[in-house]
């Protein structure tokens, strides 16, 4: 209301300066509907001291209302609907301008005070989901019943056009039976029982409240309504959300997706590339972080509307921060979709290794600001449905990792059936003219006695890391030690030398033979040990990176020691031996700095100790499990 001023004797019109807007996210709409209609008293605004009903204002606009301004809340259509100002102790009072204008079903959201005069006299009901047959006929012996219907957000099973769509289909039902039965639609928001309780004895006022006993199967009148609100996961809309460093192979294999998804048919499909994305939907929008997550947000609206109408959206944009990775998330769940998250959690460096437009490079030296990876974070999901390594793969079987999980999630089936439990059938060994079979490397332990597992460790000259696992491993053995046999090579490996000294005199403290430290000869690296070998353990992610460049297709048998380790502790404990070599092959933790076992080479004793002790760790993990055993503390 403008404010009058008396100036030098003459009157005039100053209009207040309007007030600051903010517009509430779903549930706090649905809080401020039932607080403005006065269905949450006592409540009678947002934030009151141990009251449930909460309004997150931005830092800027919470400071104003605690200094005793106000500011409008508007609908997401820019409508203002209420005000709410206070600061005190007591929370913060609402003051309504008016309702929600529209809306399906917008006839049946009544306040209580109409509701209790309307129905007055009646039983009154509260339903979340579909009323099942037994349901029904409790309800016809009722007499006139009132129906509350509570949609509010996280609160029904269906959705809220779902249950109202459904429970009047039982309302026409039982009302040409004769019954006079009505349905209110209450925007509960999950708030807990308690202020449930309160809000439905607010509606029924003094009428009865019945709840309908649990039990029986919707109505054959309301599958068809539920089904299409609640459709199996294989019909369910459906957002493919790949995130990962620059290089990481993310787009490679979104694209690889859609071909597969084209190949097979079916399905709806739209790809909301980066890139593409950029140019189209969000042109104009520059490279700072704001920016950046508005983009963000963009792709994941625009994925969320596909996913309600049936669609699969395949995005691959970087996505490096996870507030922003979930704001997607519940856009999907709002739009009553799926989220499927796809970590491609290629390590930095194979990044870097493989920027052909010199990316990195520049950001390193500090021409490109706010580089993800470089001079800006990326917060590695931790709630990822699946996560992909590419180093060193074929974009088939990357995919492949990505192809079981969404089989396995129930989402989609796009997996070549001619590998069981797997997604492609693994690539055969070829053998190669020109290079001798490796007759003698399977004699002295890559590959021992038909059944036994064989590991081999690889470390840089084979002569300090490598060699103490190797000699090392045999002692977390407990109950069979012909199960699990060991080797070691070095992707610079010596010729024939034997075990630093240093080293040496580690294992021989730990218990390691003079006769087995005398037997021990180094060597290199070859494909055929790779290749002969069940599983290949490093010490660091650099030999790792040198075993997967000569012998690609050993990818789901190589990991470095500690990496596997972690990998290990994450999968059932049932599974043990080549069974777990297997599951880790497709479920492996991503690479870190932590993983790293470091070169003690010429650094003394208490940097042999330490490595040693490092080791011991990660081999008293790994050993039980592969042999099929508990754990040994030796």
């Amino acid at each position: 209301m403008p404010t009058v001023l008396l100036w030098f004797g003459k009157i005039r019109r100053v209009s207040n300066p309007p007030l600051p807007q903010h517009c509430p996210s779903p549930r706090e709409l649905d809080d401020l509907e039932l607080l403005s209609a006065g269905a949450m008293a006592p409540v009678l605004g947002f934030n009151e001291p141990g009251s449930p009903v909460i309004l997150a204002l931005p830092d800027a606009l919470a400071d104003e209302v605690a200094a005793g301004g106000a500011v409008e809340l508007v609908d997401p259509e820019g409508l203002p609907l209420a005000t709410v100002s206070g600061g005190g102790g007591a929370g913060w009072s609402v003051t309504p301008l008016t309702h929600a204008q529209y809306g399906p079903f917008r006839r049946l959201y009544l306040r209580p005070s109409d509701v209790r005069e309307r129905y007055a006299g009646r039983s009154f009901v509260t339903v979340t989901d579909a009323m099942t047959d037994e349901q029904v006929a409790q309800l016809r012996e009722l007499g006139d019943v009132a129906v509350l219907a509570l949609v509010g957000h996280g609160t029904p099973a269906l959705s809220a056009v779902g249950l109202l769509r459904a429970t009047l289909r039982v309302a026409d039902l039982v009302a040409a039976e004769g019954g006079a039965i009505d349905v209110v639609a209450v925007p509960l928001a999950a708030h807990g029982e308690a202020l449930r309780a309160q809000v439905v004895a607010n509606y029924a006022g003094t009428n009865p409240v019945i709840d309908l006993a649990p039990g029986g199967a919707p109505t054959a009148e309301v599958a068809e309504i539920v089904r299409a609100d609640r459709p199996p996961r294989d019909e369910q809309g459906l957002v493919i959300f790949f995130t990962g460093l620059s290089g990481s192979g993310k787009s490679t294999l979104a694209q690889a997706l859609m071909d597969r998804l084209l190949e097979h048919g079916g399905r709806s499909l739209t790809s909301l590339d980066g890139d593409v994305v950029r140019r189209n939907l969000s042109a104009g929008l520059t490279f700072s972080k704001a920016d950046r997550e508005t983009n963000i947000r963009r792709i994941g609206w625009v994925a969320a509307e596909i996913s309600r109408h049936g669609g699969v959206a395949v995005c691959s944009p970087i996505a490096p921060f996870d507030e922003t990775r979930q704001q997607v998330r519940q856009y999907v769940a709002d739009a009553g979709g799926a989220f499927f998250l796809v970590h491609v959690a290629t390590p930095l460096e194979e990044c870097e290794r493989r920027d052909r437009k010199g990316l990195y490079a520049k950001a390193r030296r500090g021409e490109i600001p706010g580089f993800t990876g470089i001079s800006s974070p990326y917060e590695e999901p931790q709630d990822a449905d699946v996560r992909v390594d590419t180093t060193g793969r074929t974009i088939d079987d990357a995919l492949d990792d990505v192809l079981v999980a969404l089989r396995g999630a129930g989402y989609l089936d796009l997996v070549d059936d001619e590998a069981p439990g797997a997604g492609r059938a693994p690539e055969q060994a070829v053998d190669l003219p020109g290079i001798p079979t490796p007759a003698a490397d399977v004699a002295d332990g890559a590959r021992a006695a038909a059944g036994s597992l064989s590991i081999l460790f690889v470390c840089t000259a084979n002569i300090c890391r490598s060699p103490y696992m190797e000699l090392r491993a045999d002692a977390f053995l407990t109950d069979d030690p012909t199960a699990v046999q060991f080797a070691s090579a070095g992707t610079h490996g010596f010729v024939d030398r034997g075990v630093d000294s240093t080293m040496a005199r580690v294992l021989l403290s730990r218990g390691v033979s003079d006769e087995r430290l005398a037997s021990f000869r180094s060597r290199p690296l070859t494909r055929e040990l790779v290749e002969a070998a069940d599983l290949v353990l490093t010490a660091e992610t650099s030999h790792r990176h040198f075993v997967l460049e000569e012998a690609p297709s050993a990818f789901r048998k190589v990991f470095t020691l500690g990496q596997f380790a972690e990998s290990v502790a994450r999968i059932d404990e049932t599974l043990v031996g080549r069974e777990l070599i297997a599951h880790a092959g497709h479920r492996r933790a991503t690479g870190t700095a932590a993983h790293e076992v470091g070169d003690p080479f010429n650094r003394g004793r208490a940097a042999a100790e330490q490595a040693a002790d490092q080791v011991d760790g990660l081999l008293r993990v790994v050993v039980p499990r592969l042999a099929g055993t508990g754990r040994t503390n030796p």
